[in-house]
C-alpha cells in the first residue's frame, strides 16, 4: 500500500517479499494472457481457413448450376431448331404435293 513504511529491517523485508509476490502474480497473469493469445491466434487461423473453403464451396455450387443451366438452355435451343426445320420440312412437302395435283 502507499502508506506503508520501510523504516526497520523486518519493513523491507516484508516490503520485498510483498513485491515478490506481486511480481509472481503479474508473471503469471501474463502468462495467462499469452496463452490466451496464442489460442485466440489459432481460432483466428481456423476461421479464416473455415471462410476459404466456404467461398470455395459456393463458388463451386454456382459453377455447378451455371453448368447446368447452360446445358439446360443449349438443348431447349437445339430442339427449337429441331422444330423450325420439321415445320419448314412439313410446309416444304406439302408445296411438293399441291403442284403434283395441279
Amino acid at each position: 500500500a502507499a502508506t506503508d513504511s520501510i523504516g526497520t529491517q523486518t519493513m523491507a523485508q516484508n516490503m520485498i517479499a510483498t513485491v515478490a509476490t506481486s511480481i509472481g502474480n503479474v508473471s503469471t497473469s501474463l502468462s495467462q494472457l499469452g496463452t490466451g493469445s496464442k489460442s485466440l491466434t489459432s481460432h483466428l487461423t481456423f476461421v479464416g481457413k473455415l471462410q476459404d473453403s466456404i467461398d470455395a464451396g459456393v463458388g463451386n455450387l454456382v459453377d455447378a448450376d451455371l453448368a447446368k443451366e447452360s446445358a439446360r438452355l443449349t438443348s431447349l435451343q437445339t430442339k427449337q431448331q429441331l422444330g423450325v426445320q420439321a415445320l419448314s420440312i412439313a410446309n416444304s412437302s406439302s408445296s411438293g404435293l399441291l403442284s403434283l395435283f395441279r
